[in-house]
């Protein structure tokens, strides 16, 4: 995984109820493998194209406009790439239980 540009993880907030995460990603970058341990809503601070590796061997695209904004519960498993030719951001909040 060393020739892998890897996505730009910027810590917000971290504290009991929420951990809020800006992901910066340059072209082709990506998360790597991950599960979401928590339900989260990811906000897109630029358009959004990437590819969503998943488990199994699945892979899709998907397509988020500026501002748009979805949420997910905890258990997602994947890897977050980057297709388009430009950069692109979004901000991830995990929503913490108590």
């Amino acid at each position: 995984m060393s020739d892998q540009k890897m996505a730009t993880a910027s810590l917000l907030i971290d504290n009991e109820h929420v951990r809020v995460t800006r992901f910066d990603f340059a072209p082709e970058a990506q998360t790597g493998w991950h599960r979401h341990e928590h339900d989260y809503v990811i906000t897109a601070i630029s358009d959004l194209k990437m590819r969503l590796e998943e488990p199994g061997g699945e892979q899709r695209e998907v397509s988020i406009a500026a501002g748009e904004a979805y949420f997910r519960n905890e258990g997602v498993e994947h890897n977050v790439i980057n297709i388009q030719d430009g950069p692109i951001s979004f901000v991830e909040v995990e929503l913490k239980r108590r």
